[in-house]
């Protein structure tokens, strides 16, 4: 099976971080396939099509796919807002006039191309019937998901930001990249052979470093994908619906504690 993440930029004018994770037929291991930007939208589609093949495939996005809305927020941001934002994880709020660009919503426009080659946008209640005819697309937030992966107390900050100092934001960078190597112990273990993630980000600037940066938070939407794949709504829930935007987030060990037990 073949987990396909989508950092989706938000402008046209910007390149998008794609990344390609094989899994095993159990779905208990992802190996990176590879990396890269791709620009523009039918690159987009081109590249997802090409890598899924004839084979069974989840695309997993990090940018709103549906966006009913011309103002405010989704519930979807509403009910993640509830549980994330205590760890500084809270969405954006995702409306049609913060989000299109010449009335297009770059999200839907993704899931409209894809479906003439057999994807569907799901909620995330159907990956198990994950097929090569059955191709899931879902909505991820990797935010939200660090805090559930990585069990943290607050958001990592390596983005730029104002106020954060270029020493703070690179020991973030190096607790970003540890902690996706420790999934390689996890359930599904991810496998990273090509060296991405030993890369020192301190040689990278500008562009180079913003092009790193997509790459491996594309990386992390494609694992989001096979850990929901592998889980469902074991481990992962929800936000909001098809009709009015769907959002599939990893949750924290406390509120999965009990599944063991039924």
């Amino acid at each position: 099976m073949i987990c396909i993440g989508l950092d989706l930029a938000w402008s046209p004018r910007n390149p998008s971080g794609v990344a390609v994770l094989v899994a095993d037929p159990a779905g208990q291991v992802g190996t990176l396939r590879e990396t890269q930007l791709v620009q523009p939208m039918e690159a987009i589609i081109a590249y997802v099509v090409q890598h899924a093949a004839d084979q069974p495939a989840i695309v997993a996005v990090d940018a709103p796919l549906r966006v009913p809305n011309e103002q405010g927020r989704r519930p979807a941001e509403a009910e993640l807002g509830r549980i994330f934002a205590r760890y500084q994880a809270g969405a954006h709020p995702a409306n049609r006039q913060r989000l299109s660009f010449d009335g297009v919503v770059r999200g839907e426009q993704l899931v409209q191309r894809l479906a003439a080659h057999g994807f569907h946008e799901s909620d995330g209640h159907d990956l198990a019937a994950c097929s090569a005819t059955h191709r899931p697309i879902i909505e991820v937030y990797p935010h939200a998901a660090m805090v559930a992966l990585f069990g943290l107390e607050r958001t990592l900050k390596y983005k730029v930001k104002p106020h954060s100092s270029a020493e703070f934001r690179l020991a973030e960078w190096a607790r970003y990249q540890a902690y996706l190597r420790d999934l390689g112990h996890a359930t599904p273990a991810l496998h990273v052979p090509n060296g991405l993630l030993e890369q020192d980000v301190a040689d990278l600037r500008g562009r180079r470093r913003k092009a790193y940066e997509d790459q491996v938070d594309a990386l992390l939407c494609a694992y989001i994908g096979l850990y929901t794949y592998t889980w469902g709504q074991q481990r992962c829930r929800t936000f909001g619906t098809l009709a009015t935007g769907a959002l599939i987030v990893p949750m924290p060990a406390h509120a999965w504690a009990g599944d063991a037990k039924g």
